[in-house]
């Protein structure tokens, strides 16, 4: 078990009284974001299975590369807008691609598709030509179209490996939340399975078998078998769930180990918490990093990288950083300017970039890039409150 030095932790699992109801349904005070006019359900932009998008459908702001994107270029959903934006890692941004409001997670499949939740329903990128395919509006009422850190819609998305399905966790205010199944074919979502609330995060397993939606508000991930797509709840709360929804101490993002098929959800820069999502049982190892936990990502290798916001506690907790963990436990953890969310991996597995979108306040319009042999970090700016973050 991790060393807790604080016996103050407990203490700090209510969010104040005197916030609303709607921000005690968060991780920690709201980012404040405008609501939109719209509370119409859009349609797609294609009709299934057509290559052409919609007249306004797409709007890129730089012509694309001839061969399209090069190796090791970044694609971000802009979360503050309503665009996913195109970044060379040494230059910046070199187009946007409009796709809907609010992006959050994004997938890209080996054909070059790149599909994002947004809060009108999943985009289908062409990341070669820089156009969106369509929009595949969600069959789950998640209500008016709104931006900001609770809006509802799209939030974790993910690819089955084989490429014909794609799952994505929809966020629906004051409830439990669904996973949605979108045959990538035919562009339309097949089935609904009920999930818990506020899924932050979507993982599948490395056989395509199972589909894991880390619910942030329940405290819990639910495992989904592919075939029959039938959930299972399994609990995930190191800290207990005092506090129910305005607790601080819940999980965000999942990886999937890929050495044994184990999830791993950071918590707190402290708790590393372990799950085999077969039996559903639950070990803890210690993390050194002392701060508010987000972004989780792993490499081929196994080693893990999460991303830290922050404290929530200044007199006791450490500020933003990257933690980079090795198989065996072993840590470094680089230090980073003000909050971030989410993390990618270079494929030579030497550069780390980071979003600085964040879900709450402090956010900024751009990436840190991290060289994970150095230590040096840079920043860069790129994109509208980029969230989620995929290498092509």
């Amino acid at each position: 078990m991790p060393k807790i030095r604080r016996a103050s932790r407990a203490t700090r699992v209510l969010v104040p009284a005197v916030l609303s109801v709607a921000v005690l349904a968060g991780c920690a005070q709201g980012s404040g974001g405008a609501a939109s006019a719209s509370g119409t359900k859009p349609s797609a932009g294609v009709s299934p299975g057509s290559a052409s998008p919609t007249a306004g459908s797409s709007a890129t702001v730089t012509p694309a590369p001839a061969g399209g994107p090069a190796p090791g270029t970044l694609l971000v959903s802009d979360f503050g807008s309503d665009t996913v934006t195109f970044v060379d890692p040494e230059r910046g941004a070199t187009g946007s691609v409009k796709v809907g409001t609010a992006p959050y997670g994004l997938a890209v499949g080996e054909d070059g598709r790149a599909w994002v939740a947004t809060a009108e329903g999943v985009a289908v990128v062409d990341t070669a030509t820089r156009q969106r395919l369509a929009l595949i509006p969600y069959e789950t009422d998640a209500g008016p179209v709104t931006t900001g850190e609770y809006r509802g819609g799209g939030m974790g998305i993910a690819l089955a490996p084989d490429g014909r399905r794609a799952y994505v966790g929809v966020h629906v205010p004051d409830g439990n939340g669904a996973l949605e199944v979108i045959d990538t074919a035919a562009l339309r979502v097949t089935d609904t399975v009920p999930v818990g609330r506020r899924p932050f995060d979507v993982d599948v397993s490395r056989d395509g078998a199972e589909v894991y939606a880390t619910n942030h508000d329940s405290f819990d991930v639910t495992v989904v078998t592919a075939g029959t797509l039938e959930p299972r709840r399994v609990e995930v709360a190191p800290y207990g769930t005092e506090g129910g929804l305005g607790s601080w101490l819940k999980p965000h993002y999942t990886a999937v180990r890929p050495s044994d098929g184990k999830l791993l959800l950071p918590f707190e820069g402290e708790r590393l918490a372990v799950v085999d999502p077969r039996t559903g049982r639950t070990t803890i190892e210690p993390m050194t990093a002392d701060t508010h936990q987000h972004g989780a990502t792993v490499t081929a290798d196994g080693t893990l990288l999460t991303v830290g916001t922050g404290p929530i506690d200044p007199d006791v907790d450490r500020g933003p950083s990257l933690t980079v963990r090795s198989p065996g436990g072993a840590e470094r953890v680089y230090p980073l300017e003000g909050p971030h969310e989410s993390v990618a991996v270079s494929e030579d597995g030497r550069t780390a970039y980071v979003t600085g979108g964040f879900t709450r306040d402090g956010y900024w319009d751009g990436l840190s890039v991290v060289d994970l042999d150095s230590g040096e970090t840079r920043r860069l700016a790129a994109g509208s409150r980029p969230l989620g973050i995929v290498v092509l």
